[in-house]
């Protein structure tokens, strides 16, 4: 028996805080505009967490991912539990896009599709190989290092041909658990920053600057990083918009993470569709913009 229209997915830990600062208030408020906007669309719309033992998924015709940030920590569980719920309901984003997205190897398929990327060395679990000699392959001097699968910055680490060797041990341990990636530094990203482009079902909404705290170079606000409005260009709009548009089926929401690279042009640095902060406490109207293709979706 369906109960409800839509249920908004968060994590255990924010479905009902006994203490709150800040950073919680900020998605509690998220959820909100979110619920209340779907609501005023008339659609029967609840918050649960994504791992609730007790809630029955059939009861509901959708799924929307929101602030379910510990998917990462927790993946082989969130797998098994996308995997089990995709064919009891609707999920938005999909399955499918989301299984695409979570691997960061989806920065081939937007390069093949012609959308300029921040250039990418991938490294397979399991190969034997050394910093040092990646570095010296790869003619780079300055590079950061992470997880192929990953978030809020875990193990991710700016490599110099001076430091490389205090990261050897940490690199040859992950190597041996998961795929890594290898990048240039965008030496812009201290200076200019990166911007978050929010596109809802194809159409950009609102835009937002992210900038490293002095001395970091890592722009969440896990580690220091502020935010601020953007207002964004007709060309950024159409770079955004383009950008999902390559993705191998159009998402409800996106987040289109972008750079000025070391030549000066804009590149993408990731897209985020599983469950991105898309800031709707700086424009609500964007949370009605949500609710309404949602709301036509299931027309």
């Amino acid at each position: 028996m369906t109960k409800f229209d839509i249920v908004v997915l968060t994590e255990d830990r924010y479905v009902a805080p006994k203490e709150t600062d800040t950073y919680i208030d900020n998605i509690l408020l998220e959820d909100q505009l979110v619920i209340e906007a779907l609501r005023k669309e008339g659609l029967k719309a609840e918050r649960k967490s994504w791992s609730d033992p007790d809630f029955d998924w059939s009861t509901t015709k959708y799924v929307l991912f929101r602030t379910t940030w510990d998917y990462f920590d927790r993946f082989e569980e969130f797998n098994k539990w996308l995997t089990s719920v995709s064919t009891q309901t609707t999920l938005l984003n999909s399955a499918k896009i989301i299984n695409w997205n979570i691997d960061k190897h989806y920065l081939n398929d937007l390069k093949e599709q012609g959308v300029p990327v921040c250039e990418t060395h991938f490294i397979k679990k399991g190969t034997q190989t050394n910093l040092k000699e990646l570095h010296k392959q790869l003619g780079w001097t300055k590079t950061v290092l992470k997880p192929c699968i990953s978030g809020a910055a875990r193990h991710t680490y700016k490599l110099t041909n001076e430091t490389i060797q205090e990261y050897e041990n940490i690199f040859q341990q992950l190597i041996n658990q998961e795929d890594m990636m290898l990048q240039p530094f965008q030496e812009n990203i201290l200076t200019k920053g990166e911007y978050s482009f929010i596109v809802i079902n194809g159409a950009y909404s609102h835009a937002v600057l992210k900038i490293a705290k002095p001395g970091d170079f890592r722009v969440q606000d896990d580690f220091g990083g502020t935010v601020h409005q953007h207002v964004a260009s007709t060309k950024q709009i159409a770079f955004a918009e383009n950008a999902v548009k390559a993705c191998i089926e159009l998402p409800i929401y996106a987040r289109v993470d972008v750079i000025i690279d070391n030549t000066n042009a804009l590149a993408i640095s990731e897209i985020e569709l599983i469950e991105p902060e898309l800031w709707f406490r700086n424009a609500p109207e964007a949370a009605t913009k949500l609710a309404k293709g949602i709301k036509k979706r299931m027309q």
